[in-house]
């Protein structure tokens, strides 16, 4: 019983540690950042860019896994057991490709 409440004790007491570590490690990293951008205004622009860049990426990247898909599909088309299940799936997704392009 004694080394139950020890250990629950020392958890407890790690816990606090590692709060108090994170909470220094947080204000060192909020104070870095403040020193490095200290101009506002760029940070938005960067952000902005970044951003942008980032939606079109994801764009791209999503049209690029969506056609691997549906030329992996029309391989298996042919196969006798999951042909079916393979063709319904494969022309589902290009209904629905072709419904949200116009």
């Amino acid at each position: 019983m004694m080394q139950r409440i020890k250990a629950f004790f020392a958890k407890r007491e790690q816990r606090r540690t590692s709060t108090k570590d994170m909470k220094a490690k947080r204000d060192t990293l909020d104070e870095l950042f403040h020193d490095i951008y200290s101009d506002r205004k760029r940070i938005y622009k960067v952000n902005f860019v970044r951003g942008i860049f980032f939606g079109l990426g994801s764009v791209i990247g999503g049209t690029v896994i969506v056609a691997l898909i549906v030329w992996t599909l029309s391989l298996f088309v042919n196969v006798p057991v999951l042909g079916e299940l393979f063709e319904t799936t494969q022309n589902s997704i290009e209904e629905t490709t072709d419904n949200t392009g116009q």
